[in-house]
Order: structure tokens, then sequence, then C-alpha cells
């Protein structure tokens, strides 16, 4: 259980630091704008009505609030640095994968001594 109830905070705590409880939020006023107004209307009026910016619902408004309160306070990002960063040190010299031709060297003569007479074999088996 401990970990379970670590895991949950450490993924709400993720989803607040990077802006997605707002569009959860936006998503759920969606919902609820476009549930109300399909009540009422048909399904096509309904999409139109709940994505019409003129008429925007109270949680869309505070979304709105508080994304430009996020926007207008969060630090800005740093300047770009003028000089390289170097990561890893890179070797200038050019790698040439070509082989030298030329030719393979003569194989040595072969001096082994060669037999004169004939193979010795076993004497033939009776069948009597």
């Amino acid at each position: 259980m401990p970990r379970r109830l670590a895991l949950t905070s450490l993924l709400c705590a993720w989803l607040c630091a990077s802006g997605a409880m707002l569009d959860m939020a936006q998503a759920v006023a969606w919902a609820r704008m476009f549930a109300g107004y399909a009540g009422t209307e048909s399904v096509a009026a309904a999409a139109r009505d709940t994505f019409d910016p003129a008429k925007p619902c109270r949680l869309c408004v505070a979304v709105k609030a508080a994304r430009e309160a996020t926007g207008n306070s969060s630090p800005s990002a740093p300047a770009p640095a003028l000089e390289k960063l170097v990561l890893a040190m890179e070797d200038t010299g050019y790698f040439v994968g070509q082989s030298e031709k030329g030719r393979w060297p003569d194989a040595p003569t072969s001096t082994a001594p060669s037999r004169g007479e004939a193979v010795p074999l076993p004497p033939p088996k009776s069948t009597a």
C-alpha cells in the first residue's frame, strides 16, 4: 500500500508540474458543457456550442485564467549558450577503409616424400 500511495502522489505531482491538470480540467468542462447542451439540442449543435469561444462556462474561464497566470509567472528559458558544449572528445583523424592492392606471397613448394611402391592391402578372406 505505501508504494501505491507513493506512485499516486508522484503521478499527481508530475501532472500538476507539467500543466496536464489544466488540460484535464478543460476536458471535464467540455464534457459537462456537451452533456448540458446535448439534453436540449442535436449532437452537432451541442458540439458546435460546446467549442464556441463566445460561450465559455465558469470552469473554462477559470482554466483560461489559470493558464494565463502560469504563463506569466513561469521562469523564462535560459539564453542559448554562445559556445559549443563538448560532450565527448572526437578524433579528427580520417578512417580510410581501403586495403592496399597487392599480390599474395608465393606458397613454398612442398618437399614431402612420395611413396613409390604399392600400398599394402590385407590378404583376401576365404569364403570356404
